[in-house]
């Protein structure tokens, strides 16, 4: 679903998923999007931010409230602030205009690659009261079950598995794109920073996630394999 209100974007959009292969669907308001997806569930979403009715952030947060459907943001708002307001309200991308329809197709194959993507089987991972379930892709604290994207899954995951390794900026993006990735590396830290307020005890000072300064970031806790 391409969610645009200028026309000429939007049909520019459409014709370059379509000539990829996809089938699409399109609307030029936020509020009807929202109506448009409850009736018809769709795998991926591409999102302006500046949109009359509802504006694409909010958009974003409620997509995100009940459903794990990719989003790319589409937008001119290229500033910083908004590319994380944009990813911590749960988006897994964001394309800035102008933009190349060849790279947005790119992104959008991506996308659907990772969340089409068979869970890892392995085993559980437990540390302390933090147990990662790689199965079911869940993961608890106590009895409590904390809700992450999968961005944030996978960072965890991935940091948890081979605990007290550094890994770089790089090499985590790297394991989110399946090699694939391209953009700003500095993504990654609105990843970690919103992991941390739901696994840490005290966000301000972690101790499950570690950043090595100037290197990356690494599981500082014990793990088992459960």
């Amino acid at each position: 679903m391409v969610v645009e209100d200028e026309q000429a974007i939007r049909t520019v959009v459409e014709y370059a998923l379509e000539d990829a292969g996809f089938e699409v669907v399109s609307v030029a308001r936020g509020d009807d999007a929202l109506r448009m997806i409850q009736d018809q569930p769709v795998d991926l979403v591409i999102l302006d931010l500046m949109l009359p009715g509802v504006d694409g952030l909010e958009v974003c947060k409620r997509i995100r409230a009940e459903r794990g459907t990719p989003i790319i943001i589409l937008s001119a708002r290229g500033e910083e602030l908004d590319k994380v307001l944009g990813l911590e309200l749960g988006a897994d991308d964001y394309v800035t205009k102008p933009f190349s329809p060849r790279e947005l197709v790119s992104r959008v194959r991506a996308n659907l690659r990772r969340a089409r993507s068979e869970p890892d089987r392995g085993q559980s991972l437990r540390a302390g009261d933090l147990e990662i379930d790689p199965v079911a892709r869940t993961v608890t604290r106590g009895e409590e079950e904390v809700h992450l994207t999968f961005s944030e899954f996978e960072i965890l995951h991935k940091l948890a598995s081979s605990p007290r390794r550094v890994f770089t900026r790089e090499e985590l993006m790297n394991h989110l794109w399946e090699g694939s990735f391209f953009g700003d590396l500095r993504s990654v830290d609105v990843h970690v920073r919103h992991l941390r307020q739901k696994v840490e005890d005290d966000a301000s000072n972690p101790t499950l996630i570690r950043t090595v300064r100037g290197v990356g970031y690494a599981f500082g806790a014990d793990v088992a394999r459960v």
